[in-house]
């Protein structure tokens, strides 16, 4: 297809303002040029994750900024928290086993959230803990996670909380500092609007004590030095340079709409898309779900990837199916970044014709009147 539209919870659509930014002819790093730039970023992410605490910016997917999480704050042997209820709380249990930590991992039934009352046992339990590591919007199954109770316990102990915020960020609403979270980790390819590479991370003082005692293996995503170079608006290696400057546009767009005004919008196509695929006699997978992206459990006897395959190759739109255990079981439909109301309006009308090639009975236009009366009603 020409015109291929991006309706997967990652990478997302990348608005013409920031493409323009991405084409601009190249300047160097070391400049004052581009240190301005820099500088104009590190405000506006602070203001994207709620926080007067430094957001630095790595030349990594998200995964670079949660490896960056894992091995600056911690030490060989290290006792940490890993809540894991899908395929990214995962990737933090297999970080700490990676870096040598000592994870309790505590499973989360997929689509739900974690036990409160099981973190703040292991906490009262065993005082070494040194990180709890949870996600805000667990992608794998379109749950946001309980971010603000669970910090309102860590913050009690020693432990640092430390939050993927890789899909949620923009669309799922985190308050950093407000709510205590110590460490954020975001991408750019989601809630921001741009390709993927750059990973982002934010860090408290009180995850700088643990840092400073960290002693696990680190050169490229080395965070003191990057900090170091972020006093000055540099960084210690060579930047992505047409990427931050698309960034800088990105933010701009943000913060020209407020984040708040964002948060509103996505949490309205979250509620209008849980609508619709409700109205097609479809299941929510997630008891909690995501105002970044809706997960639909597929009829019985229909393959989620051959609807994925289907919607890709007949009319150029692309959705996700599941992963994992849920790889066959679930569709995810994205609802972030430069993703709006007309986006799901013709994804849903487009989704009705391949559910009925595939054999279901459908009511067609049903789910583009729920859409409509949610939307506009």
């Amino acid at each position: 297809m020409e015109h291929p539209y991006l309706m997967t919870p990652g990478p997302s659509p990348v608005p013409a303002q920031v493409r323009e930014e991405l084409a601009k002819e190249m300047i160097h790093h070391r400049t004052d040029q581009f240190r301005a730039v820099l500088k104009e970023t590190a405000q506006g992410l602070q203001y994207v994750f709620c926080t007067q605490n430094p957001v630095l910016i790595l030349a990594s997917s998200g995964t670079g900024a949660m490896e960056a999480a894992v091995s600056n704050f911690f030490s060989s042997g290290d006792k940490v928290i890993t809540v894991v209820g899908g395929k990214f709380g995962e990737r933090w249990q297999e970080l700490a086993l990676a870096y040598g930590l000592k994870p309790y991992k505590i499973d989360v039934e997929w689509g739900d959230v974690v036990d409160i009352e099981k973190i703040g046992d292991l906490l009262k339990k065993d005082k070494e803990i040194k990180g709890v590591f949870a996600t805000l919007c667990e992608t794998s199954t379109a749950t946001v996670f309980n971010i603000e109770e669970i910090a309102r316990v860590v913050k009690n102990y020693q432990a640092i909380l430390i939050v993927d915020a890789v899909s949620g960020l923009g669309q799922d609403k985190l308050l950093a500092d407000e709510w205590g979270v110590d460490v954020v980790v975001s991408g750019s390819q989601k809630g921001f609007m741009l390709p993927p590479g750059l990973g982002f991370i934010s860090i408290s003082e009180k995850a700088k004590q643990l840092m400073a005692q960290s002693n696990l293996p680190k050169y490229y995503f080395d965070l003191k030095k990057a900090l170091k170079s972020y006093e000055k608006n540099d960084t210690p290696y060579t930047a992505a340079v047409s990427l931050v400057r698309a960034l800088a546009k990105a933010l701009e767009m943000i913060r020209k709409e407020t984040i708040e005004s964002r948060w509103e919008k996505f949490a309205k196509m979250a509620k209008a898309t849980q609508a619709a695929v409700k109205s097609l006699g479809l299941e929510l997978f997630s008891k909690h779900p995501a105002s970044s992206v809706t997960a639909a459990v597929v009829p019985l006897g229909i393959k989620a990837t051959d609807i994925v395959k289907k919607l890709r190759s007949d009319y150029g739109i692309s959705i996700a199916a599941g992963q994992a255990q849920v790889k066959e079981k679930i569709i995810r439909i994205a609802h972030m970044g430069y993703i709006n109301e007309q986006d799901l309006i013709m994804c849903f009308s487009l989704l009705e014709k391949v559910l009925a090639d595939l054999g279901e009975k459908v009511n067609y236009g049903i789910s583009v009147k729920t859409l409509q009366e949610e939307l506009y009603g």
